[in-house]
């Protein structure tokens, strides 16, 4: 090996020594979500609670949304000035033992005023009456206990079911609300009921007219409670 060849190697060595090393690329960072400003959320409906608390009469069944007698009470009580929010806990299907099941989640609500409607399904269904007796009590015991104002809505059956078996049915209302002093619907479907175009091919649901109707005739019961608790 030549002189020459041996420093020719010793500069390539030198120069590859002092050559410096590229970091390896990284990966960008995640770009940081927009924090969400105040301004951005929805506003917090602080208006007082009615409860509207039933089975499929309540719930709207087979109508679009927006249909409901409920939705139609909202729009009557912003129309008339009442600054309270409706609040629809409607089950389809529901009884009374059903109700009874989901009171707890109601009272959270603490609403300023109930509107009561069930027993349909448990008459519908033949349930005893005192068992759907001692339950409506008790919902409507519970919610008077937290400090609402009760509006019972009554109801009827099919008058194949009997003349004995409807008539301790809708006095089993009545009896209610003198017990509980709450203010009786007599008749929910008051109106409506006995037209036919205002009921859906079923016979026992409302169409979207006829909801419109109840809710007239609810807010008939409403108006002087609410006057009573102020607007």
């Amino acid at each position: 090996m030549t002189r020459r060849w041996v420093i020719l190697c010793f500069v390539a060595a030198l120069s590859g020594c002092g050559r410096e090393e590229k970091p390896a690329a990284s990966s960008p960072a995640p770009a940081a979500a927009p924090a969400v400003k105040p301004a951005d959320l929805p506003p917090l409906d602080t208006r007082p609670v009615i409860v509207a608390f039933g089975d499929s009469l309540t719930a709207g069944h087979g109508l679009e949304p927006g249909q409901s007698y409920a939705d139609h009470l909202q729009k009557q009580l912003d129309y008339m000035g009442y600054r309270y929010r409706v609040v629809n806990q409607g089950i389809s299907g529901d009884t009374t033992d059903g109700g009874v099941s989901r009171l707890d989640a109601a009272v959270t609500l603490r609403p300023r005023v109930v509107i009561l409607e069930l027993g349909a399904n448990d008459g519908l269904r033949g349930l005893p009456l005192q068992r759907t007796q001692a339950n409506l009590d008790l919902i409507i015991s519970t919610f008077q206990g937290a400090g609402a104002k009760v509006i019972l809505c009554g109801m009827t059956l099919p008058r194949n079911y009997g003349p004995d078996y409807i008539r301790d049915f809708e006095k089993m209302f009545k009896d209610l609300a003198q017990k509980r002093k709450t203010v009786l619907i007599p008749f929910f479907l008051d109106g409506v009921a006995t037209k036919r175009e205002l009921m859906q091919p079923d016979g026992l649901h409302p169409t979207a007219e006829g909801t419109k109707r109840v809710a007239a005739n609810v807010m008939k019961h409403l108006e002087p409670v609410l006057s009573d608790l102020g607007k």
